[in-house]
């Protein structure tokens, strides 16, 4: 059974965002962080739900809080639209960043940066051994069955709920395709992958048991 997160976090790429990570740039939610900032001025990276969700929690707090995202619109209420983040700016922390959008490139002065645009799964190493998705997730259960050619399937059952395209293995959580990436989903998943191994392993030694 194969449990996992999505992996490492998908970077912004922008310039000198990676140096300032710490110190005024951070990879994920602002957490409790958010009392912190009241006041000042943030940004946040990101146009999914948990990007929505933490511009909100920090716009009890902060003074300004802007969205940066790439897109032509998002209906957020009052925060900036932009396309992209260009690079960062600041010394000893963040002090800024600079963005491009449908106005030109332009500074935002910003003493916090909010990175959410969501993550790689860590499947680089077994992609040639399992089948995964276009963006690298595995496929299981259901999913394994919407490609007319089963020659990858070596048994007449259809692959049971979970299990990938290698018999017996299962996989949990945000590494697998279709999962709602929530800590809760996971840990249901993982109580479900549990099952379905001795379920597994009763059809091996011939019981009849739930399969």
């Amino acid at each position: 059974m194969r449990r996992g997160s999505r992996g490492r976090r998908a970077r912004c790429g922008a310039r000198d965002i990676e140096g300032l990570i710490g110190r005024g740039v951070r990879y994920g939610s602002p957490s409790g962080e958010a009392l912190g900032y009241e006041g000042r001025s943030v940004a946040v990276v990101g146009g999914a739900n948990s990007a929505g969700q933490a511009a909100l929690h920090l716009a009890d707090h902060a003074a300004q809080v802007t969205m940066l995202v790439r897109g032509d619109s998002l209906d957020v209420g009052p925060s900036q639209v932009v396309q992209l983040v260009e690079a960062g700016d600041g010394r000893e922390r963040l002090e800024g960043v600079a963005i491009k959008g449908p106005e030109g490139e332009q500074a935002l002065p910003a003493d916090a940066l909010f990175v959410l645009i969501g993550a790689e799964p860590l499947t680089a190493g077994v992609q040639d051994w399992l089948r995964c998705d276009d963006r690298g997730y595995f496929m299981t259960g259901p999913d394994l069955l919407k490609s007319s050619d089963r020659s990858w399937w070596p048994l007449e059952r259809d692959p049971l709920f979970l299990e990938s395209s290698q018999p017996g293995l299962f996989v949990a959580g945000d590494v697998r395709h279709g999962s709602i990436k929530r800590v809760a989903c996971a840990v249901g998943e993982g109580a479900m992958a549990a099952s379905l191994v001795h379920s597994y392993l009763a059809a091996l030694d011939g019981d009849t048991g739930p399969v």
